[in-house]
């Protein structure tokens, strides 16, 4: 490098994203191509069988019905009133905690994310999460002189590592006043798993009791990107209830994304709750979090927060639009099926998929796979331990067949 004028904290950073650039790369092999001839399973967007852009129709006519005013008046750094009571309602469904709740309009779940990470963690701490992980956690992290640490997601049965993650937690808290733990659950990014009840009670318990014999405190942020998209709306938000009657010293944050929900994602609307049995602990989480907001982007998207404040009040457009969430839901999930049934027929080790936009196949050499998978136009996205494909923008059509051209490509580069 040469000179350079930046801070020393700051040198040596770039945005060089990966799904992006894998992004642009089908797309520039589309226009030589034709589009029809390239399966571009990159974007975590929805396209429909088409290859079209999805947006919820009604969300679309709420958001086109909204006066000037809506769409272009400031919002309170807090966010709109009736947005932050609505918000609650819709990630809590019929599951909301017995217990002290604050709520804070962020910069979509990334948002949520970032004030969790900034004001819950000192300069220097890890931030724990699982081996597959979003990338923009770590660099999250990085950016706030902070560290991302993992661990391993599946076990040798490849089942979820319950006690992999209590460890990794309880080696943090002997060094760390407070142990942040990120989980993305349900439908997780890049892995398409939901973490289950059972598990979800293990994981407290365990979590409970290390904050008990440490003495540190624990928050737990739970990623819900992909809450709408895992199945049955109230059977999906169950595990929320589990979050009430916990320690003062746990605290719970879900950080809620409008982007796939309501199909907003370039809005950057979202939310941080705060889940606790101390009220004290609530009236700092927004107190610390509203300051935060004022200090990077101010105030968020005024008109998204109206639109989902205004279908939240109306049972007949919250109809509507679970019935078209609905659709889409069944959409994605018929091409996972296909996916995940032709991977067994192959014998394309895939990692355990439950719902959502994307899969995960392991691999040693995943820049090798997705370059040999671009020989038959084939674009996915290569992480640290393998690569990731968008069920959510690929057609069934482009889907049949997909696995045994993973598997060929796969079995080409070796692992």
């Amino acid at each position: 490098m040469g000179f350079s004028i930046a801070a020393k904290h700051a040198r040596g950073k770039a945005a060089k994203d990966k799904i992006f650039a894998a992004n642009d790369a089908a797309n520039k092999a589309a226009a030589k191509y034709g589009r029809e001839n390239v399966v571009n399973a990159t974007l975590g967007s929805i396209l429909d069988e088409d290859g079209r852009f999805c947006c919820l129709p009604t969300v679309e006519q709420a958001y086109r019905a909204l006066p000037m005013p809506e769409l272009m008046q400031y919002a309170g750094i807090d966010g709109l009133p009736e947005f932050l009571d609505a918000v609650v309602k819709e990630t809590c469904g019929q599951s909301r905690p017995d217990a002290e709740i604050g709520v804070i309009a962020t910069a979509g779940a990334t948002g949520a994310v970032h004030h969790a990470v900034w004001n819950y963690t000192n300069e220097g701490d890890k931030i724990l999460t699982s081996d597959w992980y979003w990338g923009a956690y770590s660099s999250i992290c990085r950016d706030m002189l902070r560290s991302l640490d993992t661990y391993k997601m599946f076990d040798k049965n490849n089942e979820y590592n319950v006690v992999g993650l209590l460890a990794k937690t309880r080696e943090l808290a002997a060094a760390q006043d407070n142990v942040a733990l990120i989980v993305n659950t349900p439908a997780h990014n890049p892995v398409g798993y939901t973490i289950t009840d059972a598990e979800w009670d293990g994981i407290l318990a365990g979590l409970e009791t290390i904050s008990k014999e440490t003495g540190k405190n624990i928050v737990l942020i739970v990623d819900l990107a992909y809450l709408d998209y895992t199945g049955e709306r109230e059977e999906t938000r169950r595990f929320i209830k589990k979050f009430e009657k916990l320690p003062k010293e746990l605290l719970v944050i879900l950080a809620y994304s409008m982007s796939k929900g309501f199909t907003l994602y370039g809005q950057r609307t979202g939310a941080m709750i705060g889940i606790s049995s101390d009220a004290g602990v609530i009236e700092e989480f927004t107190g610390i979090n509203s300051f935060s907001s004022r200090a990077t982007w101010s105030n968020v998207n005024r008109p998204c927060m109206r639109v989902l404040a205004n279908i939240c009040k109306d049972p007949a457009l919250l109809a509507a639009v679970g019935k078209e969430r609905d659709g889409l839901f069944r959409m994605i999930k018929a091409r996972g099926d296909i996916f995940t049934r032709e991977a067994k027929e192959a014998g394309l080790p895939i990692l355990p998929y439950a719902a959502g936009f994307f899969l995960s196949i392991e691999s040693g050499r995943p820049e090798a796979l997705c370059a040999k998978l671009h020989e038959d136009n084939i674009y996915a996205v290569p992480l640290a331990k393998g690569i990731r494909i968008a069920v959510c923008a690929v057609s069934q059509a482009q889907m049949r067949g997909l696995a045994a051209k993973v598997k060929k490509a796969f079995d080409a580069v070796g692992n």
